[in-house]
């Protein structure tokens, strides 16, 4: 496990955290949980009905011994959960429909952590991201100041490690979007070690472009600016401009940033997404993430196509976020 993640589980150990697993019945899952549970690091929840949970884990030859198991169906706090949904949901839901919808393993969940059974939650190994954040938006919701919740990419390379964001979630922020997404892009990266460098990326550096594009991002720059003003941040930055010292040099030279930055904000979320695969799989970059930010208690969303490794991880930095 590389030195991020070490530091993370260092972080988390000893916390006595709880992380909601909804996905109690998935092979993968099953495993991360085991793992968490026999380190004592998480202390992991899953859902789901506990004679079908143990019956698989045991085909899986995997051990749930420390690892809490909640049902539904058969939930002696379900009541106190129903009264607290409907309160939250204000009027959208009767106590009849919250019982139905707290059936659902996700909606579930969410509730454990917003009544502070539980303090945070992974899911997506099964469910799609709608499934996993729209929960999460109408019970915990963002945080006071952040209107949208984002979704940043750890990008680690032996020593070397970036934040990218949003490669996840906004397909087309404004300027408000992208200031509040790199103020909280910068306290994801303190999270991970890495002392916040923000680069507003662009295909303008500097005005070298006129366009509406360019201009939301000058105008996101200045937001943030405002908002944060101790934060190291520029823009609006081509990448080249953000990174390569020599170019910072030519087309920036009384920039905050001069070609060292390690947060990097994209204007939209096709670049987001496309920026990070490719220094994925030409650069050789692990892609640590999605790592939902902008909530008020953590939740995130796993790829369908993870792995055990990947759940145990996802789950030390949700813990982390926790803390």
């Amino acid at each position: 496990m590389s030195d991020l993640f070490n530091a993370v589980k260092e972080k988390v150990q000893g916390k006595d955290i709880k992380i909601v697993l909804p996905e109690g019945m998935d092979e993968r899952i099953l495993g991360a949980a085991a793992r968490l549970a026999s380190e004592k690091v998480v202390q992991p929840i899953l859902v789901g009905n506990t004679d079908a949970i143990k019956a698989k884990a045991a085909e899986l030859n995997v051990s749930v011994d420390g690892v809490e198991i909640y049902d539904p169906e058969n939930f002696d706090g379900m009541d106190e959960l129903v009264a607290s949904f409907v309160e939250r949901r204000k009027g959208k839901a009767t106590e009849e429909q919250a019982r139905q919808i707290l059936k659902d393993a996700n909606y579930f969940g969410t509730m454990l952590v917003y009544t502070g059974k539980a303090h945070g939650l992974v899911s997506g190994a099964v469910h799609s991201t709608a499934d996993t954040v729209r929960p999460a938006l109408q019970i915990i919701k963002t945080k006071p100041g952040v209107s949208k919740t984002s979704g940043v990419f750890i990008m680690v390379r032996g020593e070397e490690k970036y934040v990218m964001a949003d490669c996840a979630i906004n397909i087309s922020p404004n300027s408000q979007d992208l200031a509040e997404i790199a103020i909280e892009s910068s306290k994801t990266a303190e999270l991970f070690g890495i002392a916040p460098r923000v680069a507003m990326l662009s295909f303008s550096t500097k005005g070298s472009a006129k366009s509406p594009e360019t201009e939301k991002v000058v105008e996101a720059t200045r937001i943030a600016q405002e908002m944060a003003p101790n934060l190291t941040l520029d823009g609006e930055f081509q990448f080249d401009a953000a990174f390569v010292p020599s170019v910072a040099a030519s087309k920036a030279p009384g920039s905050v940033l001069k070609g060292d930055a390690n947060v990097f904000v994209f204007p939209s979320l096709e670049a987001g997404n496309i920026g990070y695969k490719i220094a994925q799989r030409l650069g050789g970059f692990d892609a640590v993430g999605p790592i939902l930010q902008g909530l008020n208690m953590p939740v995130n969303d796993l790829s369908r196509g993870c792995s055990t490794d990947d759940v145990y991880k996802l789950t030390l930095i949700t813990a982390a976020q926790a803390i």
